[in-house]
C-alpha cells in the first residue's frame, strides 16, 4: 500500500526549508557595486585596451582599405551636410576627423563611423533658423551656437551613458525610428530640390519652411531654374546610373564583385571629381561671376580651433530643441550600431555608444565641429569595404586633416547643385520600403498608424515636431495596453506529447482566446475555486483593471454566504439592484459558494504598494461576499521582493490551524546510512507494505522546494490546485 499523505507531510517537514526574507540590506548590497565591479567599469570604459594588444597585420589591411574608402565618400558629404546646418561647407570637414578617431579609443562597434550626417544637420540648421533671430550678436558666427550645442548635447549623452542609462533607447519603437528617418528624408529631399534646379534664389523664397510649402513654392518659382538644373539632374541621374549598374554587374558578374563593389562605393566620390573638373574648366577664368553656382573659397586649415564659448543667452534661447537633438543623436546612432553588429554577429553596448558619441559632441568643438552622430550610408560602405576594427576610423580622420590642408584649392570649384543631388542621392536610402511598411499592417495596425502619423507630422510641420508626435504616440500605447490588460479564467486539460504516452496537465483560458483548439473540453475547476491568470505585470497603472474583471465574474458565478445579508430593504444600499418585496429574493441558490481564489503570476515580475493595496482590498470585499475567508494561492512567483510584499499584505499562509497544506518535495540525493536491510529503492513501491515505503522515504533525502512556512505561493498550478481541493475536503 503506498505510504499516506500524513507521512509525506511529516518528511516534507522535517527536512523542511525556511526562505530567508529579503531585506533592506541586501538590496542595497545588491545594488552597490564591489571594488571588481568599480575596475571593471573603468576598464569597459575603454575597450581599446581589450583588443588593441591583440593587433595585426591583416587587421591593419582591411582597415586601411575601409578608412581610405570611407574618407573618399566622408569629404563631398560632410560638405554637403554642412549647407544643410546653415553653416560654410568647411565646418563640414572640421566635424569629419576628430569623431571617428576618438570612437576608435571608447566605441564597440568595429563597422560605425562618426560625422555629420543628413538628419542631425537639418535639424541643427531648424534650430539655427529658430535661435538666431534671437541672438543677433551671432548672426554672422552661426557656428559659435552649433559649437556650443555640440558641448552641451555631448555632456547630456556622455551622461547617459556614464549612468548606464542606455536602457531607455529600447522606449523608442521601431516604427517612431523608422517615421522619424523617413519623414526626414522627405524633408531634406525637398529642401535640397531648389539648389538642384537653381531656384532656390528666387525672391521671397525659404526652403527651410514645412516640407509641403516647399514643395509648393518650388512649383510657384519654377521658372527662375537655371543651368544649375543641368548639372543637379545629370549628376542625379549618374549616381543612380551607377549604383543600378554596379549591381546588375555583380549579378551578372559574381567573380567581379569586389571590383564592382568598390565601383558603387566612390560614385559619390567620382561624380564630384567629375563635375569640379568640368566647373573648372567652365569657371577658371570666371571667379568674380561663375555660370553657375559653386561653394567659392574654402580655408586651408582649421580657422576655428579655440575652446567653444557657451553662454547662458545660447542656453536659453536653444532649451526647447535641446530634448529632440538629443533624440536625434542617440536613436540614429544606436539604431544603425545596433543593426549591423546584428549583420556582424557581435553586440554592441549602448551606454558605451553613448559615452563614445558625447565624447565626439564634447571635444570636436574646439576645432570647430558642429553635432555629430552616426552615419548610415558610411557605415555601410567601412562595413562592406570589410573593416576589421575601429581603427580604420583614424585613418578616415587622418586622411580628412590632410584635406584640409591639401584640397581647399579645388574644392572652391565644387557645384553646390551637384552636392543637393549627392544629399538627395543619400537620404533616399533612409525612405521605408513599401514592404517594411505592408509588414508593420500585419504586425501592429496601431503602430502603422504611428508611423504614418509621425511622417505626416514631420512633412507638414517639422522633423522635432514629427520626433516627438511617434515617441508620444508609442508611450501612449504603451501605457494604454498596460492599463487595459486583462487576465484569464483558466482551466484544465490532460495532454501527452505525440512521441511519448506520458500525460501531463495544463491550463489554458476557458474561452479559448488564446487560439487554442476550441474542440478541446477544457475542464474548470471544481465548485468554489476560480483560477486567474494575469498575462502582464501587476503594477498601479492596470491593477485596478485586473481585479474589477475578476471579481465581476467571480461575484456573477458564486452566491453569497449569507442569502439576505442586509436584513430588511431598508438596509439595502442604493446602487445595489435587488428585489422589490421582501419576500422575494435575487439569490440562485444553485450557483457554488466561493472558496478559494488561485492566481497565476507566472507574468508578473514585479508588486508595488498601489497593487498590492489593491489585491487587499479586494480580499475583504470577496470575504464579505463568501461570509468567510477565502484563501488565496499563488503560482509561480518569480521575485523575493514580490513575496516579501504579499507577505507584509498577510498572503501566503493558511488561516486556522486546522487547515492542512500541500508541499511539492524534490529528491535531492541518497543519505549516506550503513543499513543493509533496507529494501532497494528500484523495487516496485506497490508491492511494499507502507513500514517499507517509509523506510525509503527516510533514505531518500526529500526537501520542499517552496519555503514551509508560505504554503499557499506554489511552485506550479497542479501544486496550487491540490491545495485548494484539500481545503474544500476539510
Amino acid at each position: 500500500m503506498p505510504a499516506s499523505e500524513d507521512t509525506i507531510t511529516t518528511f516534507a517537514t522535517e527536512m523542511g526549508y525556511l526562505e530567508p526574507r529579503a531585506s533592506t540590506k541586501e538590496w542595497l548590497k545588491d545594488i552597490l557595486p564591489t571594488r571588481s565591479e568599480v575596475v571593471e567599469y573603468a576598464k569597459t570604459t575603454f575597450p581599446v585596451l581589450t583588443w588593441f594588444y591583440r593587433y595585426n597585420w591583416q587587421w591593419l589591411i582591411g582597415d586601411l582599405i575601409a578608412g581610405l574608402t570611407v574618407s573618399v565618400v566622408v569629404i563631398p558629404q560632410s560638405m554637403a551636410y554642412a549647407k544643410l546646418a546653415q553653416l560654410p561647407p568647411y565646418f563640414g570637414l572640421y566635424s569629419s576627423f576628430l569623431g571617428v578617431i576618438l570612437y576608435c579609443a571608447t566605441g564597440t562597434s568595429k563597422d560605425i563611423t562618426i560625422g555629420p550626417v543628413a538628419v542631425m544637420s537639418t535639424l541643427m540648421g531648424e534650430i539655427l533658423n529658430d535661435v538666431l533671430p534671437r541672438l543677433p550678436q551671432y548672426q554672422d558666427t552661426p557656428w559659435v551656437v552649433a559649437s556650443a550645442l555640440s558641448v552641451v548635447l555631448g555632456c547630456i549623452v556622455a551622461g547617459i551613458g556614464f549612468l548606464r542609462l542606455g536602457f531607455i533607447v529600447d522606449f523608442i519603437p521601431l516604427p517612431a525610428i523608422a517615421a522619424f528617418m523617413t519623414g526626414s528624408a522627405l524633408s531634406i529631399a525637398m529642401g535640397q530640390v531648389p539648389s538642384l534646379m537653381g531656384n532656390n534664389k528666387a525672391p521671397g523664397y525659404n526652403t527651410r519652411e514645412a516640407t509641403y510649402l516647399v514643395f509648393g513654392n518650388f512649383f510657384k518659382n519654377i521658372r527662375y531654374c537655371d543651368i544649375n538644373a543641368a548639372l543637379g539632374l545629370t549628376a542625379l541621374a549618374l549616381l543612380y546610373f551607377i549604383r543600378w549598374g554596379s549591381g546588375y554587374c555583380s549579378r551578372r558578374w559574381p567573380g567581379y564583385q569586389r571590383l564592382f563593389f568598390f565601383m558603387d562605393t566612390l560614385r559619390t566620390a567620382f561624380v564630384i571629381l567629375l563635375y569640379t573638373l568640368m566647373s573648372f574648366l567652365v569657371n577658371h577664368s570666371r571667379h568674380d561671376n561663375p555660370r553657375f553656382s559653386i561653394l567659392g573659397d574654402i580655408p586651408r586649415g582649421f580657422k576655428n580651433i579655440g575652446v567653444p564659448h557657451i553662454s547662458s543667452d545660447i542656453l536659453s534661447a536653444a532649451a526647447g530643441r535641446i530634448p529632440s537633438a538629443v533624440i536625434v543623436l542617440v536613436i540614429e546612432h544606436i539604431s544603425i550600431a545596433k543593426s549591423f553588429g546584428r549583420v556582424n554577429k557581435y553586440t554592441i553596448n549602448p551606454n558605451q555608444e553613448m559615452i563614445a558619441i558625447g565624447i565626439s559632441n564634447i571635444f570636436g568643438p574646439f576645432f570647430g565641429a558642429y553635432p555629430v552622430t552616426g552615419s548610415f550610408s558610411r557605415t555601410a560602405v567601412n562595413s562592406k569595404a570589410g573593416v576589421r576594427t575601429p581603427f580604420a576610423g583614424v585613418i578616415t580622420g587622418v586622411i580628412v586633416v590632410i584635406s584640409i590642408y591639401a584640397l581647399p584649392a579645388v574644392l572652391y570649384y565644387v557645384s553646390n547643385a551637384v552636392l543637393a543631388a549627392v544629399i538627395i542621392h543619400a537620404v533616399g536610402n533612409l525612405v521605408t520600403s513599401p514592404k517594411t511598411v505592408k509588414g508593420f499592417w500585419h504586425v501592429s495596425p496601431f503602430e502603422f498608424l504611428i508611423f504614418w502619423a509621425g511622417v505626416t507630422v514631420s512633412v507638414f510641420s517639422s522633423i522635432d515636431n514629427g520626433i516627438y508626435t511617434t515617441v508620444g504616440a508609442s508611450a501612449a500605447l504603451m501605457l494604454f495596453r498596460i492599463a487595459k490588460a486583462r487576465g484569464k479564467f483558466v482551466g484544465q486539460i490532460e495532454v501527452c506529447d505525440t512521441m511519448s504516452d506520458s500525460r501531463r496537465n495544463v491550463y489554458i483560458p476557458l474561452d479559448h482566446t488564446d487560439g487554442s483548439n476550441p474542440a478541446v473540453d477544457v475542464k474548470p475547476p471544481p465548485s468554489g475555486i476560480f483560477i486567474y491568470r494575469l498575462n502582464e505585470g501587476y503594477l498601479y497603472p492596470n491593477a485596478v483593471h485586473f481585479t474589477d474583471h475578476m471579481v465581476g465574474q467571480i461575484m456573477q458565478q458564486t452566491r453569497p454566504g449569507i442569502l439576505n445579508p442586509y436584513g430588511s430593504l431598508g438596509n439595502r444600499p442604493w446602487n445595489d439592484p435587488g428585489p422589490r418585496h421582501k419576500t422575494e429574493s435575487d439569490i440562485d441558490t444553485s450557483k457554488p459558494e466561493l472558496r478559494s481564489v488561485i492566481l497565476d503570476f507566472t507574468g508578473v515580475s514585479h508588486v508595488d504598494i498601489t497593487s498590492v493595496q489593491n489585491l487587499l482590498d479586494v480580499r475583504q470585499q470577496l470575504d464579505r461576499h463568501a461570509d468567510c475567508s477565502v484563501s488565496w494561492h499563488f503560482v509561480g512567483i518569480k521575485s523575493v521582493w514580490t513575496r516579501r510584499a504579499l507577505i507584509a499584505a498577510g498572503f501566503g499562509a493558511p488561516v486556522g490551524a486546522s487547515q492542512r497544506p500541500v508541499f511539492t518535495v524534490a529528491n535531492i540525493g541518497l543519505q549516506q546510512e550503513n543499513d543493509n536491510d533496507k529494501p532497494a529503492i528500484s523495487e516496485d513501491p506497490n508491492s511494499l507494505s507502507e513500514h517499507e515505503q517509509v523506510a525509503i522515504l527516510r533514505e531518500v533525502k526529500t526537501v520542499p522546494v517552496m519555503s514551509i512556512d508560505r504554503p499557499f505561493f506554489h511552485i506550479d498550478m497542479n501544486e496550487a490546485l491540490a491545495a485548494a481541493k484539500n481545503q474544500l475536503a476539510i
